[in-house]
């Protein structure tokens, strides 16, 4: 992807009949392999100026998914545009430190379609 995705960025992703928001939460570079993460959130809009509204309108979006774990393939299955970028705070950040700190955690190799159950 030619986009320089950052901590914080709102990315908005098209479905048939409108667009849905993500969270990158962080990006995990390893050796081999980067590691997205992301949260998503349960509201989708007719286009994107919506969307851009719902996010500067301060308040809370409705959160479908607090972390999840993509790898880079997964990642770029979706074609998604940054709209925004917030500092994360600590709330938001929680779901992704838990992760990191379990010893089973794991990566998906699924688009976040998939991942939502959305086509």
């Amino acid at each position: 992807m030619s986009q320089n995705f950052q901590p914080g960025d709102f990315l908005v992703f098209q479905l048939e009949a409108g667009f849905a928001l993500l969270r990158l939460l962080a990006v995990d570079d390893e050796v081999d392999e980067k590691t997205w993460h992301l949260a998503a959130y349960d509201d989708y809009y007719l286009d994107v100026d919506m969307a851009e509204a719902a996010i500067d309108s301060g308040q809370a979006l409705s959160m479908s998914r607090s972390h999840l774990a993509l790898s880079t393939r997964a990642f770029e299955s979706t074609q998604v545009a940054k709209i925004a970028n917030i500092p994360l705070n600590e709330a938001e950040i929680a779901p992704l430190e838990e992760w990191r700190k379990d010893p089973g955690r794991k990566v998906s190799d699924k688009s976040i379609r998939l991942l939502l159950g959305l086509r």
